[in-house]
């Protein structure tokens, strides 16, 4: 059930002091404009940190397209929800919703109910349940889960993070990127790229495949990609 606070809470850190918890336990939702297609782009950050909207952008937009600022026009008519009040659940429209790795730190988080003085505690794996978004690492100070400073991921995990990003991309219009990532091997066991994981024959049709068998080829990745 949503918690009503006694104040407006417009802000992480409002809504951090009208709990008692700590800014990182607020589940803050930042909106951008995908320009190339004007897809509503969401991430659902720690109260405390920032996103860095070229590791966004990396993840999310294909041939280097750009993101833009949301304005509340557009916050309202694709979530639903005020800028201050915007939850990271039962949107208005299609929103392309990613997670960041900087919310498991915590054992609980408090997200918008959809109205500023509204919000409600949940875990961040039931919040990654609820909206079926991948975790994605776009906070501009990488934040760890043991307070230590954290690891540079490597390439493999990397790749997979952006593959997985890419995936929850892919709509029913607009351009289809091609999943071919740096890690090219063919797993034996598998008969799949490592990389990308494609069989060799969707590798080999990909490139002469129209939109719709190149999304039938991306779905088929998002069943193959291992859990989060």
């Amino acid at each position: 059930m949503p918690l009503m606070l006694g104040d407006a809470a417009r802000t992480a850190q409002q809504a951090a002091d009208g709990l008692g918890v700590l800014p990182g336990q607020i589940a803050k939702s930042i909106v951008f404009r995908r320009k190339a297609d004007d897809m509503a782009v969401m991430v659902v950050t720690s109260g405390d940190q920032r996103v860095d909207e070229k590791k966004l952008e990396a993840l999310v937009c294909a041939d280097g397209k750009r993101l833009g600022r949301a304005d509340a026009a557009f916050v309202k008519a694709r979530t639903g929800f005020s800028i201050g009040g915007v939850s990271p659940l039962a949107h208005a429209g299609e929103v392309l919703l990613v997670l960041d790795q900087s919310l498991r730190r915590f054992d609980t988080v408090w997200a918008a109910a959809g109205h500023p003085n509204a919000v409600f505690q949940l875990s961040p794996q039931a919040l990654a349940q609820l909206t079926a978004a991948p975790w994605v690492d776009v906070a501009e100070s990488p934040m760890p889960l043991n307070g230590l400073p954290a690891p540079e991921p490597s390439p493999q995990q990397a790749a997979l993070a952006h593959l997985r990003a890419l995936a929850a991309a892919i709509s029913d219009s607009g351009e289809v990127p091609s999943p071919c990532i740096s890690v090219c091997q063919i797993d034996s066991a598998s008969g799949r790229c490592e990389g990308c994981y494609r069989t060799l024959e969707e590798i080999a049709a990909w490139s002469a495949a129209g939109p719709q068998r190149k999304r039938a080829i991306w779905r088929a990745i998002a069943q193959r990609l291992p859990a989060a």
